[in-house]
Formats: C-alpha cells, sequence, structure tokens
C-alpha cells in the first residue's frame, strides 16, 4: 500500500517520536504499569513506591465500603449497561447517586459518563454559534475542547485576575447571545483556587452565566465538602457545577448540578450523554459508596487529613528551599490550601531527567509537560492522600529534594 498524507504526517509526528525516543530508553513518565490498587505505596512497575500521581484525595479508592459496592453492583447487573442511558441503559442505581447528588447540592443533577464528556457535553448542549464562552487561560483541556466543538465565540481572561476578566466581560457585553463564564474550583496543574466570590459578582454584573468545574475540589472544600462554591457560600451565583467521581470519589464519570430545567435540556440535547454508553454498574455504586462516605464525618476527617498532609510535605520542602505551590490568599482572608503540591522545573528534557532520578528512587510523582502546560515550564506534580505517613513525606521531600538539587546544578552547567 503506498502512503497517504496521512501515513506520512502520523510517521513525521515528532511528539510521538520523542516519546518512541524515552521509551526506548526506559525514561519516559508515561504508561507506567500500576500493578496493585491505588495506596499510599502503590506497586508500579513491579516495585513499591510512595504514590503521589493520583488524584485519589481522600485515599477511598480502595476503601472496603467502596470496593464491596461495586462488587455486589457487578455480581447484580453484571459487567456493563445496556446503551445509551436515554434509551436503555439507566438502572436503577443511576437514579439512586442522581439524588443522592441532589441532596447533597441542593439541585438538579444528571450523570455523564466521563468527566471529560461531562465538560464538553454540558457547553456543546447549552452553547453555540452567536454566544460567548469566556474561560481562565489554564482552564482544562476538556472545556477548551468543549468550547471549540461548540461553535460559539471563545475569549480568555489571564490567570484569576478578575479584572482581566471584566475587561473581557466588557469586550462582549453588547454582543448579543449568551455569555458563559468558565473557572475551575482547584486547578489541576498548578493546586491554586480563584477568586470564586469576586469573579461570581463580576459575572452578576455583565448578566453572564457561570460554571464551575469541581472536579478536583468536591470532597475538599466546604462544610458540606461539596467544593469551592460551598465554601465560599456563592451557590445563589453560579448556574451550573460540574464534578467528577475520579479525583476524591474513586470511580469514573461526572455530573452536572443546576437548576431543573437545565439539567433536562442537558438531558435531552447534550451529545455527549445521548451517544454514548451509560457508565456500568460497579462505577456507579462505587460512586455512590464514596460520595455517602465524603459527605459522612469519616469524610470530613480524610479532607483534613489530605489538606494537612499537602500542608506539611509544603514545608518539609520548604525547609530545603522548595517552593511548592498549592497554597492561595483567600478572599475571606485565610489562605486556602489544596493537596496538590506543584513545582515548576522549566524544560521538559531536564524535567523528565529530574522526574525519573525521583521515580528510580520509589517515589511516584505526576510530571505535567506541554500541551497540559506551557512549553518550558514543566510542572512536578505531587497529589497527596488523606493516608500518607509523615514517615513517607519525610521520604518524598528528601527524594525531590535531592533531585532538585541535581536539577539546578545541571540547569547552571547549561
Amino acid at each position: 500500500m503506498s502512503p497517504t498524507a496521512l501515513t506520512n504526517r502520523v510517521s513525521q509526528d515528532a511528539r510521538r517520536t520523542a516519546v518512541d525516543a524515552l521509551q526506548a530508553q526506559g525514561a519516559a513518565p508515561f504508561f507506567r504499569q500500576v500493578q496493585s490498587p491505588i495506596e499510599a505505596t502503590t506497586t508500579v512497575d513491579g516495585r513499591p513506591r510512595i504514590m503521589l500521581a493520583s488524584n485519589n484525595y481522600l485515599s477511598l479508592a480502595n476503601h472496603p465500603q467502596v470496593v464491596s459496592a461495586a462488587r455486589a453492583a457487578t455480581t447484580r447487573f453484571g459487567a456493563a449497561t445496556l446503551g445509551s442511558r436515554l434509551y436503555s441503559g439507566t438502572t436503577d442505581l443511576h437514579v439512586e447517586l442522581e439524588r443522592e447528588l441532589a441532596d447533597w447540592h441542593g439541585a438538579a443533577e444528571v450523570l455523564f459518563t466521563t468527566g471529560y464528556q461531562t465538560s464538553v457535553g454540558t457547553i456543546c448542549g447549552l452553547i453555540g454559534a452567536g454566544d460567548t464562552v469566556v474561560v481562565d487561560s489554564a482552564i482544562h483541556a476538556s472545556i477548551q475542547d468543549g468550547c471549540r466543538l461548540s461553535g460559539a465565540a471563545t475569549r480568555t481572561f489571564q490567570h484569576n485576575d478578575v479584572d482581566s476578566l471584566r475587561e473581557q466581560l466588557q469586550h462582549v457585553a453588547d454582543r448579543g447571545g449568551a455569555c458563559l463564564v468558565v473557572v475551575e474550583g482547584l486547578y489541576s496543574m498548578e493546586g491554586d483556587v480563584p477568586p470564586l466570590r469576586s469573579i461570581a459578582e463580576a459575572c452578576r454584573e455583565y448578566e453572564a452565566s457561570l460554571m464551575v468545574d469541581e472536579a478536583h475540589s468536591i470532597g475538599l472544600f466546604g462544610a458540606d465538602r461539596t467544593g469551592l462554591v460551598s465554601h465560599y457560600d456563592v451557590a445563589d451565583l453560579v448556574e451550573i457545577r460540574m464534578g467528577t467521581f475520579s479525583k476524591a470519589l474513586a470511580s469514573t464519570g461526572g455530573f452536572i448540578a443546576g437548576s431543573t430545567e437545565l439539567v433536562d435540556t442537558l438531558r435531552v440535547n447534550a451529545r455527549a450523554f445521548i451517544f454514548s454508553m451509560s457508565a456500568v454498574p460497579a462505577a456507579v455504586a462505587s460512586a455512590l459508596a464514596a460520595v455517602r462516605i465524603a459527605r459522612s464525618d469519616e469524610g470530613a476527617a480524610l479532607a483534613a487529613r489530605a489538606v494537612a498532609n499537602a500542608d506539611h510535605l509544603r514545608q518539609l520542602l520548604s525547609d530545603r528551599g522548595i517552593t511548592g505551590g498549592g497554597v492561595t490568599p483567600s478572599e475571606s482572608g485565610t489562605p486556602l490550601s489544596g493537596p496538590i503540591v506543584s513545582i515548576e522545573l522549566g524544560e521538559e528534557l531536564a524535567a523528565v531527567a529530574t522526574w525519573n532520578r525521583i521515580f528510580d528512587a520509589d517515589v511516584f510523582t505526576g510530571l505535567s509537560l506541554f500541551p497540559a502546560v506551557p512549553q518550558g515550564k514543566a510542572l512536578l506534580r505531587l497529589s497527596v492522600m488523606a493516608t500518607h505517613t509523615e514517615d513517607q513525606l519525610d521520604r518524598v521531600a528528601a527524594v525531590v529534594g535531592a533531585a532538585l538539587q541535581d536539577h539546578r546544578t545541571s540547569e547552571k552547567s547549561h
């Protein structure tokens, strides 16, 4: 078969070639094989390593109640659903989970099969040509893709900058059509949070709808742990709240909380909902169990422990001259901490080498490279769990500190 234009493009793809070269050397920070449950120490590539590369903030992924619920659902319903929820895929478990979420958020709920589909499906189901979406410059790729697919005009404001947001809202004030502003409750790369009350008030002033992606903040913030909207008590100013189960809530899937009219509109208009297989029973049941734990006193203790562990790791790193992100000045006056400790490494190949030093010392961290972050601004991403011990965090700080010392020495020599 003769080469086509697509064949030639694939054969010359620079990103694939770079990844292939790293994998040939055994140095790629991608597709590492996990061979045990996601716990504070997890077997990765055949060795136990301290796990800091997961979003299992509340340590619920292997919680006995969560695992038991998934097992029971599989026994009852089997491994799969029949198809789209709209036509044949809803079980009473799906309905029960939506009711639990509705009670938790005080709003109507609709489930999607993945978090990515939740973002894309919601934006495309509500916004279209003639409308405008205004997003934070650090917004997640799923939101960016939803904006592109919707056909709406997209404008970007500087990260967490309310004055920049107001400039963009002023630009579209007389444009006509709907205006949707989208921010995250906890930014997954930097680990910081937005000044949500000020953002919500700006949206109200310019009659723009506000959507908050609580994917990384649910289970952690607010008295009820529904996220940053609850922490700042601005539910009356937020039209759409999005969340996922794949972080603190130990499963897969996503949901939207909003008015009954908005949720019912998504049920019949969101293509990512209509034309996708519904979540399998095990995933729905484990999410339901995780939500109930997150709402309990146990959930409150786990959330507090996750944040305290992250703060402890930041202090250990600071003692070694390393600044770890994830603490944000709060509009209420008290700095707000999250479980993500981010460290900027800079150039990508040097960052990969540093990641490998840490991995070889049996600490498994995240590494964020372009396009997840801007080119030349690679991030070491440490995701702390409630069940990490002080001894483990001491070990992490020592390993990361030594690796970053080597990293800085290498940078100076170049």
